[in-house]
């Protein structure tokens, strides 16, 4: 269960049971400053999944999608860099959100209104010793 506390060496594992967790669900939205890590977790999870391609952040694109070895896909979003709300509508967030698929998704506050009730919504920090903390946001 949550928390989850993990040094980077240990990241496979913390997605592990991140997935484990949540058995059924199929969005997770990241929240966490710059540099908490969200990226680097969240190629930890599609490692996990199966993705075998380059896994980057969307910083511009502002969606990237990987393929697996079956007909899936995961669809890995930034919106850091929106303006508004209508950016993130022009790209079908919601179709990807609502597909079935994987959505891995940075800067979810951006795009609140838009996450399905049934969201994953992950905090990551950073401890003072370096540890990486997963916890489940809370206040929404």
């Amino acid at each position: 269960m949550l928390p989850i506390e993990f040094q980077l060496s240990g990241i496979q594992e913390a997605a592990r049971l991140l997935l484990n967790n949540f058995p059924d669900r199929r969005v997770f939205a990241f929240y966490g400053g710059m540099g908490a890590g969200k990226t680097t977790f969240i190629q930890a999870l599609c490692r996990r999944l199966g993705v075998k391609s380059s896994v980057n952040s969307p910083s511009f694109a502002l969606i990237n999608e990987y393929p697996l070895d079956k007909v899936d896909a995961v669809y890995h979003f930034d919106f850091y860099r929106i303006n508004k709300l209508q950016e993130a509508y022009s790209i079908g967030s919601e179709d990807y959100f609502y597909s079935g698929n994987y959505c891995f998704i940075e800067w979810p506050e951006k795009i609140e209104e838009l996450l399905p009730e049934d969201c994953v919504k992950i905090e990551l920090t950073v401890l003072e010793t370096g540890v990486r903390r997963l916890s489940l946001k809370q206040g929404l």
